[in-house]
């Protein structure tokens, strides 16, 4: 037998991955009873207020828990109290209340007949923390009218020390220009993850960094998916066949943006519209430029207006938009399955 050299194995495809950071500002009205609560805060005190039953809540809540009535008798509890419970956080995460080792703890504070949830800083130590321990507010340096504006807890018999390391603090709270009470307050949401794409959004969003737009037919009922699916949702077989398509479609529906809001990067009036290309069956989400908000209608001919190749990634985001072909308007009846 003669040996023969073998070729290198393939390496196998790998799918991609990316962080992912979403966030936004969350804005809430807080009512005539949390705004005095919050507003307080600012001042560097805490209000509770009293049931029916005589108990005092905090934090303070609109409606009896026992009989459903309107609370409105707030009253001033101490800065201090007794740990009820709590549970360790070893690696904290980012945004919050302490950036080292602490407790989440409910504490009832001297005056309150409720436990209050936050956070404990007992300078890293789990040891340090129980049940039954004393424990007081350690306030923000800038108090804004924020639940933030109690920073953490630490042991009432600690001595005054350096400040534990911090998240950022919240937005200043907005105040009704009548009686100066807070009525609205700003919270920062964020979410940060590792995104894993499939094999088949994998090859999608490299081809997407060639410039070209890949999606994948099913060999059952022949619907071409963009972006790719594993599996075909209507017959539950795998999506074998690749399908490259153009740049141009026709929109199925759309809206009009009028609203502006935080982080926003075009000047309102826009369009969001869903975008059926030529060949697919499934259209997706993108923006409609290149004309007035106004002039945006169903079965409108677009086509893909793409960034400067130098700016190509493995991202939709390569197409800025998409505008007006000029062409004729698709007719209904070849979209209205598509809606």
């Amino acid at each position: 037998m003669t040996a023969v050299e073998s070729e290198p194995a393939e390496t196998p495809e790998q799918p991609l991955s990316a962080p992912l950071d979403i966030g936004f500002d969350y804005t809430r009205s807080v009512g005539p009873v949390l705004g005095r609560f919050m507003t307080a805060l600012a001042q560097r005190r805490i209000l509770g207020v009293r049931g029916s039953d005589g108990r005092v809540h905090v934090p303070p809540v609109e409606y009896d828990p026992g009989t459903a009535e309107p609370l409105e008798e707030l009253v001033d509890v101490e800065a201090e109290g007794t740990v009820v419970s709590w549970s360790w956080v070893a690696d904290p995460l980012p945004g919050q209340p302490v950036q080292r080792p602490f407790a989440w703890a409910l504490i009832r504070l001297d005056g309150a007949d409720t436990a209050l949830l936050h956070a404990l800083d007992t300078g890293g130590d789990p040891a340090s923390a129980r049940t039954g321990q004393r424990v007081r507010v350690r306030w923000a340096d800038e108090p804004v009218g924020h639940i933030r504006d109690i920073a953490y807890f630490v042991p009432a018999a600690d001595p005054p020390a350096d400040a534990a390391p911090t998240a950022p603090a919240p937005p200043a709270a907005k105040t009704d220009a009548d009686d100066g009470v807070i009525d609205t307050v700003i919270t920062p949401v964020h979410l940060n993850y590792t995104h894993s794409a499939s094999l088949e959004e994998s090859r999608y969003l490299r081809a997407l960094a060639d410039g070209r737009l890949l999606g994948q037919r099913c060999p059952g009922c022949h619907k071409v998916y963009i972006p790719p699916r594993g599996a075909c949702p209507t017959c539950g077989v795998p999506t074998t066949d690749e399908v490259e398509l153009p740049d141009t479609g026709i929109v199925t529906t759309f809206c009009i943006v009028n609203v502006p809001f935080l982080g926003q990067r075009i000047t309102p009036p826009y369009v969001g519209a869903y975008i059926l290309l030529d060949g697919a069956d499934i259209p997706f989400l993108h923006l409609v430029l290149g004309c007035e908000a106004s002039e945006v209608r169903m079965g409108m001919r677009v086509r893909a207006a793409w960034r400067p190749r130098e700016e190509w990634s493995t991202t939709l985001e390569n197409i800025a938009h998409f505008e007006p072909t000029g062409e004729a308007d698709a007719p209904y009846a070849s979209y209205a399955h598509h809606l």
